[in-house]
């Protein structure tokens, strides 16, 4: 089998007790290992992650464990970076034997051509001209935070020169108003003539088709056949509604509940 699984959010301080939601989530990512060959964490796994200079993140060791186990028993783990997690540059996959994925990944498995992304920032090319402009200017500045996190020298200096309580404690912070924000005011599905990663379908199927399309990040879970015959798959999250789906040896994916 074949496994997808995104939004963990492991760490967050929006939980009533994040270091059990850990344990939880370990623990199904063990249970994994009875017939998995690969598994793809399609990003946001940690709440806040960044690898300093001087300290590597703490308080994840039974994820890490998890993981390792996982990696050793010979099973391809696949770590995408999401929104949350961008902040990886190297340790990780030193330590635990995950490949870490930094762009969307197009990849056949089991016959099926499939495109595989976190899904922040992954908007059709016209989504400027379907919004009024106070949402034009959410976008605008979602796009420019975006650019803010990834760019390079920035995130150089973050880790010379922050000290790692400081970042620790301005990540956690944001990523916990975040999370509480969404708890609060959860935006469901939009419809398919609303929904960004669905419109993205569309358009990339009018260049090139995949049989899915396969995204987590906006916590919902969605599984929607598009008219080329590909489907959407949004894979929900393992925090609140722990969701994924699994591939069977021919190529078939179906959606999924741990609980």
């Amino acid at each position: 089998m074949i496994y997808f699984l995104s939004d963990a959010h492991i760490g967050s301080r929006a939980l009533e007790d994040w270091r059990q939601h850990q344990d939880d989530f370990a623990a199904k990512l063990l249970s994994l290992k009875q017939d998995a060959t690969a598994v793809y964490l399609l990003g946001d796994i940690f709440d806040f992650w960044f690898e300093y200079f001087w300290r590597k993140p703490e308080g994840y060791e039974t994820t890490l464990n998890a993981l390792k186990t996982l990696t050793e028993s010979g099973i391809e783990v696949h770590f995408f970076i999401g929104n949350h997690d961008i902040w990886t540059f190297g340790w990780l996959e030193k330590q635990t034997g995950v490949k870490v994925h930094k762009k969307p990944l197009s990849i056949t498995i089991n016959g099926k051509k499939c495109f595989l992304a976190h899904g922040d920032g992954i908007v059709p090319s016209y989504i400027m001209s379907i919004y009024p402009k106070n949402i034009q200017r959410k976008i605008k500045n979602f796009i420019l935070l975006r650019k803010i996190f990834h760019n390079r020298f920035l995130q150089w200096s973050f880790r010379c020169f922050m000290p790692p309580a400081w970042g620790d404690k301005f990540g956690y912070n944001w990523a916990k108003r975040s999370r509480e924000k969404e708890l609060a005011h959860p935006v469901g599905y939009k419809g398919e003539n609303q929904e960004e990663l669905v419109l993205f379908a569309k358009e990339k199927e009018q260049s090139t088709h995949y049989d899915y399309y396969i995204f987590g990040h906006r916590h919902i879970e969605l599984d929607l056949c598009l008219a080329t015959n590909s489907r959407v798959i949004i894979l929900g999250d393992m925090f609140k509604q722990w969701t994924y789906a699994q591939m069977d040896d021919k190529g078939n994916i179906t959606l999924k509940n741990f609980e």
